[in-house]
């Protein structure tokens, strides 16, 4: 391995650049033990005490680790041996975040870092059931060690200026009084309600639907425009906005009815970067508050499924968000219910789903496909030769799976 005097980073052989894809793909899917390995090992330094025993903050940083554990394996998958991008995913921005609002500073970063040395253990494993040959293996170490250490560091300090950011935001003037009062609600902290209303200037009785809106680059304008778009589509005269970042907007309304999805989209057309959650409607002080978790639930497995939909509703996607918490499972999950299907055209795919959704009947599914029932059926028997199971013995199981690969982007 030789230093690429373009970059200044390693030069890596063809043969060892495939061997690094080998071994990503092989951490991409890491054991259960390996991953449970990671969590205790970034929880129990001295210096994330405090981490380690909220568990709020403790589930974000397991949420965190195994981010980065899985953004740098698929990055490698990819452009095997090439320095990966930072890490700047929804679970570590609401990891930071977290942090930030409990009063915490960088040093509970550490567990990234601690992570690290673990997941540099269980990599050496990964290589050197990958070849014998010293020189390979002499190569891929080299450039390995630089790469993980790199990505850490890039990490680190990208998530550090976040949370710089997050502190300034939160000292200041209006914005932090609403943030502040916010938390204290979210949270189930006894705060007056007509105290929190004072702060807000905004109704806590009556109905609520809470929307998370936010953006993989940094851009106030553009999110703000798109919270006009929603708050349009829900046939609401004001909102209320908290600053959640610099990419990020919550968003409270004051109606009992989600936004239809289709018209959401359509005005959300001329901000195509802005992705948009949407809660459960509730009412009252409790329903401000679960609204917006069931927004935060569906924004993270929008990010964590990296689907293509640009809009998505809880009630949409809260079987999905069950279904697919754990990636691994998911997979042997979609494997052992769709077998071929899996991998088939979206036509029959899509003619299934709407068969089961319309509750077994082709005539209903053919209308609602603007198809030939006779084509339904065709593709109905072809779905049924590509299942493990026959679809009668198992449709709401297809069913579920087939509306998980629609949200993860590959159906």
């Amino acid at each position: 391995m030789v230093p690429n005097a373009a970059s200044g980073w390693p030069r890596v052989s063809p043969r060892v650049r495939e061997l690094f894809r080998r071994g990503a793909e092989i951490a991409l899917n890491p054991h259960a033990e390996w991953v449970e390995e990671l969590h205790a090992a970034a929880l129990g330094g001295a210096r994330v005490r405090l981490v380690a025993e909220d568990p709020a903050l403790a589930a974000a940083t397991r949420r965190a680790n195994l981010a980065n554990l899985l953004h740098w394996a698929a990055a490698n998958v990819q452009n095997p041996g090439r320095r990966v991008p930072a890490n700047t995913s929804s679970e570590l921005l609401e990891a930071s975040r977290d942090l930030v609002r409990r009063g915490l500073d960088e040093t509970a970063l550490d567990s990234y870092r601690t992570a690290q040395n673990v997941a540099w253990r269980r990599w050496i494993e990964i290589v050197f059931g990958l070849t014998d040959d010293p020189d390979e293996l002499r190569e891929l170490l080299d450039v390995s060690a630089v790469s993980i250490g790199t990505f850490i560091d890039d990490t680190v300090a990208a998530v550090s200026e976040r949370m710089q950011h997050e502190r300034d935001e939160l000292t200041r003037g209006a914005h932090a009084e609403r943030r502040a009062a916010v938390t204290l609600l979210l949270e189930g902290a006894p705060i007056g309600q007509a105290r929190a209303e004072s702060r807000l200037g905004y109704r806590l009785s009556g109905p609520h639907t809470a929307a998370i809106l936010w953006s993989g680059a940094e851009g106030s304008e553009q999110i703000e425009a798109a919270a006009e778009a929603v708050t349009r589509a829900a046939g609401a005269d004001h909102r209320l906005t908290v600053i959640a970042s610099a990419a990020a907007l919550w968003v409270w309304l004051p109606v009992a009815t989600a936004p239809p999805v289709d018209e959401l989209a359509a005005l959300l057309a001329d901000h195509p970067d802005v992705r948009v959650a949407v809660g459960r409607p509730g009412t009252g002080v409790e329903g401000f508050r679960r609204s917006h978790l069931d927004a935060a639930t569906t924004q993270r497995m929008v990010a964590r499924l990296t689907s293509p939909q640009q809009v998505a509703r809880y009630q949409d996607v809260q079987l999905v968000s069950l279904l697919t918490s754990e990636p691994t499972q998911t997979d042997e999950f979609l494997t052992d219910t769709l077998g071929d299907l899996r991998h088939a055209d979206a036509e029959t795919r899509t003619a299934v789903l709407t068969y089961v959704r319309e509750l077994g009947s082709t005539t209903r599914t053919a209308e609602r496909l603007y198809t030939h029932r006779n084509t339904v059926l065709r593709r109905l028997a072809r779905a049924d030769e590509l299942l493990p199971r026959p679809l009668a013995e198992n449709a709401l199981a297809v069913a579920a799976a087939l509306e998980a690969l629609h949200w993860r982007g590959t159906g």
